[in-house]
């Protein structure tokens, strides 16, 4: 499939789809729409987390936003051609907040959502093995999303032990 942005889609203000992927048109913001897409993560992340959401809820949350997620963006390459385009943020959404999971079981503070946020964000830019390989080698609407669910895991698992082993200033 061509490399190009969605807003290249003629049809796309039409489709629910559309509007799904983008999360609600963020991923329409410039530049970096991927940091603002996990911006808008962080910040509904941390409301739903501070008014008692729990892990558990907050996996399933994660969960049924990447199945919603895989067919809205399946849908988008069917219907468009176009793979992966950058305004496509609610992978971020999802990866940033199985970032943000350890905070449900942990009191953080400010420092320890930025310390998400900045981790996740590295991990979703830098992707060290295997995040690299999984976003090259795997298509479709699954593939946009697993590389951000690792990068995710990834640094729930560093901020875990941040929080864990109290290394953190909070």
């Amino acid at each position: 499939m061509a490399k190009q942005p969605i807003t290249e889609w003629p049809g796309r203000y039409r489709h629910l789809s559309f509007w799904w992927s983008t999360a609600i048109g963020i991923g329409l913001l410039k530049p970096a729409p991927g940091t603002w897409g996990s911006f808008a993560a962080l910040v509904s992340g941390y409301f739903m987390i501070a008014h008692g959401l729990s892990f558990l809820s907050l996996v399933t949350l994660i969960t049924m936003l990447t199945f919603i997620s895989i067919w809205a963006i399946n849908t988008i390459e069917k219907k468009s051609g176009i793979h992966d385009a950058g305004e496509i943020v609610i992978d971020e959404v999802a990866g940033q907040w199985l970032a943000l999971s350890p905070l449900c079981f942990f009191s953080g503070g400010y420092v320890a959502y930025f310390i998400a946020f900045f981790l996740f964000r590295l991990f979703d830019i830098w992707k060290p093995w295997p995040i690299g390989p999984v976003d090259k080698h795997v298509n479709g609407g699954f593939g946009v999303m697993v590389d951000d669910l690792i990068a995710g895991a990834f640094s729930a698992v560093i901020l875990w032990a941040l929080l864990f082993y109290d290394l953190l200033p909070i």
